[in-house]
């Protein structure tokens, strides 16, 4: 895929490997693509990505990612 941008007016040019993580990770955080799959789009390892979301102030672990995997158990594990 390929997207054209516009250049930025001023301050230093962002690299196409910036742009990408900076998409991924606002995809990951409107939870749009999962970690994993972030992960692989981003072109970083798995650790580095991390480091990624949390600089930007998105949760590593929500609620609703709790919410989930207690289900998944629930269901592979019934009482």
């Amino acid at each position: 895929m390929t997207i054209e941008l516009p250049d930025v007016p001023a301050g230093d040019p962002l690299t196409s490997e910036e742009i990408r993580l900076e998409l991924v990770c606002a995809l990951y955080a409107r939870t749009r693509i999962g970690k994993v799959a972030a992960t692989e789009m981003s072109g970083v390892n798995f650790f580095t990505f991390q480091r990624a979301l949390s600089e930007r102030g998105v949760p590593l672990y929500t609620q609703q990612m709790l919410t989930l995997d207690l289900q998944a158990l629930n269901e592979q594990y019934p009482k």
